[in-house]
């Protein structure tokens, strides 16, 4: 195995990466800093919310550490989401992170604002007729708001037990994320650009459905769970994209959210050979929550 001082060394890795227009814009805003080799800020560990303790070993918490841009991982309509490199200066210790930016002001809105927000108005009047006049000031606190939503979804789902990235820490409309998947930075694939035989579908399967019972007994839904939200690293399945996690008691249509999640996820399942009940599987993941 490598040394891990030399895992991010290959030029053709750590230049590959492109910044978006709006991350350029973001980092330029930032105060100058005389930073030592190729780091692009200090740690911001300091900053913002942090994620639930105990704190995972492998995470980087040094004050003194550096942040290194290597690349986008994803874009999307609402964030993008890049790949960063934390780590001390002298490379003894690194981690990889994924960190998601929220766009804001350049965005006219966010497709997925209604159903999801019922409940999250905010105590201002100001601030809400803004959001929903879609005003520059309101378009980013719709950003925060879905940073917000998102980093407290993954930590009570972490905490509870549920397969998803560590929540490392959030800073206005960026979220720090466990990195899921190889130290190069190859990035774990989805659910859906996998061609599982049959024993890793029925595994994986298992998993899933562990995953909606788990979420249906903390009275939860995904709300757009899909194979295309569905990662898997290391044969483990992963869920990722969660702002708009759905309390199905406070939300007037959690019932349908839960059902839509067990068929969306089940729908692909069955299309590789597996033969599903979705009518009682939804009916299992009912009672779980305690919906009569």
């Amino acid at each position: 195995m490598r040394d891990k001082r030399d895992r991010f060394d290959n030029d053709t890795y750590t230049r590959r990466g492109r910044l978006t227009e709006y991350e350029r814009a973001r980092l330029a805003e930032s105060p100058e800093q005389d930073l030592p080799g190729d780091g692009d800020r200090y740690s911001t560990w300091d900053t913002g919310e942090r994620g639930p303790q105990p704190y995972p070993e492998w995470l980087v918490t040094d004050l003194a550490a550096v942040d290194t841009e290597l690349g986008i991982l994803k874009t999307g309509k609402e964030a993008d989401v890049h790949l960063l490199r934390r780590g001390l200066p002298d490379r003894s210790r690194e981690c990889l992170l994924a960190a998601k930016r929220y766009r804001s002001s350049e965005h006219r809105q966010f497709h997925r604002d209604s159903g999801y927000l019922e409940g999250r108005r905010m105590r201002r009047s100001r601030e809400n007729r803004a959001m929903a006049n879609r005003t520059s000031f309101g378009r980013n606190l719709i950003a925060e708001q879905w940073a917000v939503a998102e980093f407290a979804a993954l930590g009570r789902l972490w905490t509870a037990g549920l397969p998803v990235p560590y929540p490392v820490q959030r800073d206005g409309t960026e979220l720090l994320l466990e990195f899921l998947g190889d130290e190069d930075g190859t990035a774990a694939p989805r659910l859906a650009q996998l061609r599982p035989g049959e024993d890793e579908l029925a595994d994986l399967w298992f998993q899933a459905e562990k995953a909606l019972e788990q979420l249906a007994a903390e009275g939860l839904a995904h709300g757009d769970l899909s194979a295309y939200n569905v990662l898997v690293h290391e044969s483990r399945l992963m869920l990722i994209d969660t702002p708009q996690l759905v309390d199905v008691f406070a939300n007037p249509g959690g019932a349908e959210y839960l059902a839509r999640d067990a068929a969306n996820l089940a729908g692909w399942f069955s299309s590789r050979g597996l033969n599903l009940d979705v009518p009682d599987l939804v009916a299992k993941l009912r009672d779980r929550a305690g919906l009569r």
